[in-house]
């Protein structure tokens, strides 16, 4: 018996192979964003898309803020070019992230997008970090290369 699973037939493994490998060329989950952000020196960048306040509310501890519309050429020169940026919006009713990938990716930077975003980090039981100020982001200076 055939069910809704199954009336559609399985790629074949060669494909399958190929397309989860490019998947995870593109993107990359919270439990791999939380368990590489304890390393003393991370080799990516965590930018959160959302605006200022919902960043001030809560955020992934370490992540900056640069609102999808606010990534241009100009801001991003302040970041190391051959830096990773991990990218995540509210979570998967957001398109912020792909939004924010699409205009690093133009610019020539390595980016990835974390599934789930703040939703997929609050199920995974992880915590979120409050701001002291509204839209706080780290100094260049401070983002140390790969």
């Amino acid at each position: 018996m055939t069910t809704h699973v199954t009336e559609a037939a399985a790629a074949p493994s060669e494909l399958a192979v190929r397309h989860f490998e490019e998947m995870l060329a593109f993107e990359t989950d919270c439990w791999d964003v939380h368990e590489s952000l304890k390393s003393a020196c991370p080799d990516f960048i965590v930018v959160d898309v959302r605006g200022p306040g919902a960043f001030a509310k809560g955020h992934v501890n370490g992540a900056i803020n640069i609102p999808h519309r606010d990534i241009t050429d100009a801001r991003m020169a302040k970041y190391p070019k051959d830096k990773m940026f991990v990218v995540y919006c509210a979570g998967p009713h957001c398109n912020g992230a792909n939004k924010a990938a699409l205009r690093l990716a133009r610019l020539g930077l390595p980016v990835k997008m974390m599934i789930g975003g703040v939703t997929g980090w609050i199920d995974e039981g992880f915590t979120l970090t409050p701001s002291r100020k509204l839209g706080a982001t780290v100094e260049p200076s401070r983002v140390e290369g790969p």
